[in-house]
């Protein structure tokens, strides 16, 4: 069995110059991620191997995650493929996993992270938001075969009584 956990980058902020690889978390997603961080650690797996995309606003939430978890900011693995808006792209950076990794934890974008949970999870979810967690479990052993997962958790910042 394969379990994957997508996460899905803080709120950012549209109002610095700089280009949308760039582009930080602002007060909001930093204060989210801190608090859906919080909220998950139970429902992680024992052994993971974390990836997240390349851009500024990403490795940030990355780095709240660890903060939050106690994990060292060195075992996060950067990965140009996750900067992507599509849902094909991320498929196939997902299938790509070695297969000794049980499971996989994924600091990406939209549109590519909600379209893939829709594909492949059995729960219909409109919009993933921004520093929303899906976790999906998948019976298959080989990364390069997961169809037809289950979405056995989502947690939003709606979710969460002090998130705004």
């Amino acid at each position: 069995m394969k379990k994957l956990i997508l996460i899905r980058h803080g709120k950012s902020s549209w109002g610095m110059p700089v280009k949308d690889h760039g582009r930080p978390l602002n007060n909001k997603g930093i204060k989210n991620s801190n608090l859906i961080f919080e909220q998950i650690q139970t429902k992680l797996p024992e052994r993971f191997l974390v990836w997240s995309s390349t851009a500024k606003r990403a490795r940030d939430t990355a780095k709240i995650f660890n903060e939050v978890l106690n994990i060292p900011q060195e075992l996060t693995i950067l990965n140009d493929d996750l900067y992507t808006f599509d849902e094909a792209i991320l498929t196939k950076t997902i299938k790509n996993c070695n297969d000794s990794v049980p499971s996989l934890i994924i600091f990406g974008h939209n549109n590519a992270i909600t379209d893939f949970v829709n594909k492949f999870g059995n729960k219909f979810i409109e919009n993933v938001p921004t520093s929303g967690v899906v976790i999906i479990e998948f019976p298959q052993e080989n990364w390069n075969n997961i169809s037809n997962g289950k979405t056995v958790t989502t947690l939003f910042p709606k979710d969460l009584v002090n998130a705004d």
